[in-house]
């Protein structure tokens, strides 16, 4: 098999991941399936007004995915849901997701993060939902479902990251 041929191969075992890595335009993922640290550039996105994709598994097992807005605690990747949503009651069913963020200055760049929700509360859901309004329009939040609806603080821990950057 050609060195072309083998990094199909790994790659679609999940073994390597696209990238500007030093094999051809490959580079090895961060992450093998266990919890590892986001790297320092993924953190420093996830503190901008990055572009983030968030794929859950449906009941039937297809993927369920949105757009939303993102942040980071220095370890884990924040996102905040609404209870009671598709991407909720799936996450409550099976918490493993995977997600891409992208700096919208460089949008082919980015990373993918493989993981799983570790913590998902309502404790501090509104003041999170401000915060992230705040980081991606500059204005407080516009409360689109209502204000009666029940924000969620979703803390995801990586597993694996891959991407281009």
């Amino acid at each position: 098999m050609s060195l072309s041929g083998q990094a199909l191969a790994l790659f679609d075992r999940g073994v390597l991941g696209l990238g500007t890595g030093p094999v051809g335009g490959l580079m090895c993922p961060y992450g093998k399936g266990d919890p590892m640290a986001l790297p320092e550039q993924l953190v420093a996105l996830l503190r901008k007004p990055a572009v983030c994709y968030v794929s859950t598994t449906m009941p039937d097992g297809s993927p369920q995915i949105t757009q939303t807005w993102v942040d980071t605690d220095g370890e884990h990747v924040v996102i905040n849901i609404v209870q009671g949503m598709q991407k909720a009651r799936n996450l409550e069913r099976d918490p493993r997701l995977a997600l891409v963020v992208s700096d919208p200055q460089a949008p082919s760049l980015y990373y993918q993060v493989r993981g799983r929700a570790v913590d998902v509360t309502a404790a501090g859901g509104a003041d999170s939902i401000e915060a992230l309004s705040h980081k991606y329009t500059g204005a407080p939040y516009a409360w689109y479902g209502g204000r009666d609806q029940v924000r969620l603080v979703v803390t995801i821990e990586a597993q694996r990251v891959s991407g281009v950057h």
